[in-house]
Formats: C-alpha cells, sequence, structure tokens
C-alpha cells in the first residue's frame, strides 16, 4: 500500500472539492449568498466548509437558475470538510404564486378579441 504526504493528500481533497463544485448546478441562498452543494439527500445536504458557514433557518434551493424548494434547517454539523444541514420540512417551489380562488375547471383558457 503506498502512503502519501499530507501536502498530496490536501492537494486531492481540494481537488475532489472543486470537482464536485463543478459538477453540481445545486445551489443554496441564503440572503444575497449563493452556496454550492456539494451532494443532496432527502433529509439534508452538505456544503463545503471552506466556503460556507453552519446555516440554520429558512434557505431557498435552486437548481441553476430554477427554484426547486424551500428548505428549514434545523441542525447543521461540520464532517469531513463538508458543512452537513440538516432539514425538518421543505417545500416545493411551483414557480407561481398561490391563488386565492377556486378555479373553475371549464374556464376558456384565454377570449377572442372582438371582431
Amino acid at each position: 500500500m503506498e502512503y502519501f504526504s499530507k501536502e498530496v493528500l490536501a492537494g486531492l481533497e481540494a481537488a475532489r472539492k472543486r470537482d464536485a463544485r463543478r459538477k453540481s448546478r445545486l445551489r443554496v441562498q441564503v440572503g444575497d449568498a449563493l452556496y454550492p452543494v456539494l451532494r443532496l439527500w432527502d433529509r439534508g445536504f452538505a456544503l463545503d466548509a471552506d466556503s460556507a458557514p453552519h446555516l440554520r433557518g429558512l434557505v431557498d434551493l435552486y437548481d441553476g437558475s430554477r427554484h426547486l424548494m424551500q428548505c428549514l434547517i434545523v441542525a447543521s454539523t461540520e464532517e469531513a470538510g463538508e458543512i452537513v444541514c440538516e432539514f425538518k420540512w421543505t417545500t416545493g417551489a411551483n414557480g407561481a404564486p398561490p391563488a386565492d380562488f377556486v378555479k373553475d375547471e371549464d374556464a376558456p383558457v384565454g377570449y377572442l378579441p372582438p371582431a
């Protein structure tokens, strides 16, 4: 088995993180700040510990420019160079504000102008 120096291992880890950030389009927005998501699973996600703070509260999750969901983060811990955030609930973003009325199923899609 080969052993590497600490400098080489640190360089390999930095390259792995850089590659993971480049491949992932997922981003978390907190206020005006955006942080790349390294991994996402059903109850949380992981961020790079070097660039992201410990998060708590309501955040928005984006895939590129598309808003995917809002997440309520209840815990964040640092593990192996990553900030691991666990959320209590998520709300999917549907792209339109909620309607405050019932839409009729037989309503016309559009109106023709008078001739």
